[in-house]
């Protein structure tokens, strides 16, 4: 299993759209970065927001999740969202992604938010995964934080295996398969 480089995330991307919109370069001066870098792609967060709230005091239950613990927050015109304190906000990538069958893909979040006590988790694109990517932001902080749409938010890592998987997560019909926007937590 070897990690990809930019040239290799070009080509999968220009021809085979592995990642739609894809920008060709590393896109930086007075914003959070993103686009292409040397090993890896750095993913937008869209202006979408899904932040917890505590006002219905319902349990989070990831096998019965209730649509009422979460405010919709829309950042196209503001151009920010704000994370309370200690809370946690559901995001998607700008990017859709349609991973190949050889490939597995690590997201990490970006040092820029790290250092504010911004958490990104996002678990790994399995092979032949298509679509949106939920982003899971947690604000560590005592104090509230922004997350600028439209904007870096984390890292992509692709690693290609030595031989195809013999179960892809289109082939188990993988539950998150071509979601489109934020997407919550479901049990098939």
């Amino acid at each position: 299993m070897g990690l990809k480089s930019d040239k290799w995330i070009r080509e999968m991307s220009t021809h085979y759209g592995m990642i739609e919109p894809f920008c060709d370069e590393q896109i930086g001066k007075g914003i959070v970065s993103y686009g292409l870098s040397s090993y890896g792609y750095d993913i937008r967060v869209g202006h979408e927001f899904k932040i917890f709230t505590n006002v219905n005091s319902s349990i989070v239950d990831p096998k019965a999740f209730d649509a009422k613990n979460v405010v919709d927050v829309d950042a196209r015109d503001q151009g920010y969202c704000i994370v309370p304190a200690n809370s946690f906000a559901l995001a998607r990538t700008v990017e859709y992604f349609r991973i190949p069958r050889d490939v597995l893909a690590i997201c990490l979040g970006k040092s820029t938010y790290a250092r504010c006590g911004i958490i990104v988790n996002v678990t790994p694109f399995e092979p032949e995964f298509e679509g949106h990517i939920t982003i899971e932001i947690s604000n560590t902080t005592t104090l509230p934080a922004k997350i600028y749409a439209n904007e870096g938010i984390a890292q992509v890592l692709f690693l290609q295996g030595d031989e195809i998987c013999e179960m892809s997560y289109k082939d188990k019909n993988g539950k998150y398969q071509g979601q489109r926007g934020i997407t919550l937590p479901r049990i098939l």
